[in-house]
């Protein structure tokens, strides 16, 4: 992912949600924060097998009244930031057809190499200011997992790291079991 500084015609400033709009459907990942633009490339294998297993997996176990939503899907908080969570949990009444207007209680970063300054330090910044109270960093090529959950005075405390085949028993928002070896299954140990 790079940050990349865009200027439209007729503006100056921060980039707003609107200029988001304006961005091609390429296959890229455009997403906003604070202003700035960050484009990322098509996700990777084991990062696709990593969503896809933790969304099934999430979803299966989620209460009614909350849903799973894989990326693309735009948590839009303010003007200038629009992001994309690879997974997200939502309280299904705070979901319009087009976005989520509001922190999600769970927002997941699944670490390709090309993104994981930014996931590790932008994007766990924008969702802190947010108000996401559970951020999870799943790094695939080397199978781990880091939880952190948001404090009394809004910042995020780690709560958790696990790696390969240890179980992460998820308390927030509902009751899982993750095991970053299963997500990434035939991927697992692969070079």
């Amino acid at each position: 992912m790079t940050a990349v500084m865009v200027e439209f015609p007729g503006g100056s400033g921060p980039l707003t949600v609107e200029d988001l709009e304006r961005m091609p459907d390429d296959g890229r990942r455009y997403e906003l924060v604070d202003g700035v633009l960050f484009v990322s490339p098509a996700p990777g294998t084991r990062h696709q097998k990593v969503v896809l297993r933790l969304g099934a997996l999430l979803d299966a176990v989620c209460p009614i009244d909350l849903e799973v939503l894989t990326a693309p899907f735009a948590v839009r908080s303010a003007i200038h930031t629009e992001v994309q969570p690879d997974v997200l949990v939502a309280r299904y009444g705070d979901l319009t057809e087009k976005l989520l207007p509001v922190a999600p209680l769970l927002a997941v970063e699944v670490l390709p190499p090309s993104t994981a300054v930014i996931d590790a330090n932008v994007k766990k910044d924008a969702y802190r200011k947010m108000g996401v109270l559970n951020y999870w960093i799943i790094d695939p090529l080397d199978a781990w997992l880091t939880v952190f959950e948001l404090d009394e005075s809004r910042n995020y405390v780690q709560v958790a790291e696990v790696k390969g085949e240890d179980v992460f028993e998820v308390r927030h928002p509902f009751p899982a079991r993750i095991v970053v070896a299963e997500l990434l299954g035939k991927w697992w140990n692969r070079p």
